[in-house]
């Protein structure tokens, strides 16, 4: 898995920083969700991650091997999709031999099968798309390369509503019991019905850290009108059909995670929700 254990970072000597002393483990085999507000360090802690930014104190360490050192054995194994990226004006055949040789297990068979999900010719020159085909195509090499660890940074910004479905397919297609994929991101109806564990930070703090199977054993996600809401709420806002409100699942109620909801729950009660999932 990756752990990461109470680490600092601040980008310059005076600024704030952005961690301080956050500990995480991410676990293996599982889609995950990470979350948080703007600044609260999501992408930086993906850039850590995969080693291209370093900490001054803790350790992350990717199946125990440090990622700092950057050693080849461990980029081989951890590819990166950040949410901004470019790619150059060549062949995507002419990309794929340059690159695929830097992760010994690339398929290019499934290459071939996600530009075809996508809707994307297996020959086309990368310079002359536009910003949500490249990131189409940026997508299929990295799962191409079967690496263990996918990190993916706002995948669906850019992406029209159909190319949204299609990852979501393709995402499906390509995980496997062994590949960990991490997904930061604040379009979560893109993602919610992918993700196998919620992670949810703020401040240097893991508010959540659960599967979503036990989130809706925990807590029930429901519409009612306003007088209907109870004294028990964990968090409640208006929408179109009445009062979308959060509660805890006191009768193994079966309800399905609204994410938007689960965030701002959390955000909003920190305390109530580490009580009541014992963290």
């Amino acid at each position: 898995m990756i752990e990461i254990k109470n680490i600092d970072y601040q980008y310059r000597k005076n600024a704030n920083k952005v961690f301080s002393n956050l500990s995480l483990n991410i676990p293996e085999g599982k889609v995950c969700g990470l979350l948080g507000k703007n600044g609260a360090g999501k992408s930086t802690l993906l850039y850590l991650i995969s080693g291209l930014l370093t900490t001054k104190t803790g350790s992350i360490t990717m199946n125990g091997q440090d990622v700092s050192k950057r050693q080849a054995e461990v980029l081989s194994n951890l590819f990166l999709v950040p949410e901004e990226f470019e790619l150059p004006a060549i062949s995507i055949s002419e990309y794929v031999n340059a690159m695929a040789p830097f992760y010994p297990k690339f398929d290019r068979v499934l290459m071939e099968e996600c530009l075809s999900h996508f809707e994307l010719p297996a020959e086309i020159n990368l310079g002359q798309l536009s910003m949500g085909q490249k990131k189409k195509v940026f997508m299929c090499f990295a799962l191409a390369t079967n690496v263990q660890y996918l990190l993916m940074d706002e995948p669906t910004n850019g992406m029209d509503i159909p190319s949204k479905s299609q990852f979501r397919k393709v995402i499906s297609r390509c995980m496997t019991d062994d590949r960990t994929i991490l997904i930061s991101t604040h379009q979560v109806k893109d993602v919610e019905l992918l993700l196998d564990q919620i992670i949810i930070i703020d401040n240097s703090n893991v508010l959540l850290n659960e599967e979503a199977i036990r989130i809706t054993q925990k807590l029930a996600f429901k519409l009612m009108s306003q007088s209907q809401v109870p004294d028990d709420a964990l968090f409640s806002m208006p929408s179109v059909m009445g009062q979308a409100v959060v509660v805890p699942n006191r009768d193994d109620e079966d309800t399905d995670m609204d994410l938007e909801l689960l965030f701002n729950t959390v955000i909003s009660n920190p305390e109530k929700i580490k009580s009541l999932f014992n963290c």
